[in-house]
This record gives C-alpha cells, structure tokens and sequence, in this order.
C-alpha cells in the first residue's frame, strides 16, 4: 500500500515547476535589456552573456514540465 505524499512533496513539485519560467522570464528581461557578461557565453545576439545562460538553465529545468506534459498525455 502506497503512503498519501506529505505536503511538503506535493510543495517540492510544484515549486520545482518554477525554476523553467523564472529562468525564461530572466533571459528575456536580460536581453531585451542588454545586460550581459563580457565574453562568458560565445553566443551570438540576441543570446549573448547571462542570457544564453539563462535560456541554457531553463532547458535544464524542463524536466518537470516534461513528466507533467507526459502525465496529462497519459491520462488524456
């Protein structure tokens, strides 16, 4: 018999769906506003400095938007 997910795991879930918007909205801001970090990222405009990172960590953060798009496929 499988124990019901304590609060603090179905927090932890949703939270861990933040990090891909923030990182998103960041690398907007960022490049629309032309911040940027010298020559840390090699990347051509509009993706230069901190934001190709950004784009780059939301990316990495795509997993859990991935399982719940895989879930609500499932169930459809």
């Amino acid at each position: 018999m499988d124990a019901p997910p304590s609060k603090a795991l179905a927090a932890s879930g949703w939270l861990s769906l933040a990090a891909t918007p923030t990182f998103a909205v960041m690398m907007l801001v960022t490049g629309l506003t032309g911040g940027s970090m010298g020559g840390l990222c090699a990347v051509r405009p509009p993706f230069d400095g901190m934001a190709a990172m950004y784009a780059l960590m939301a990316v990495f953060h795509a997993a859990p938007w991935l399982r719940l798009a895989a879930r609500r496929r499932a169930t459809a």
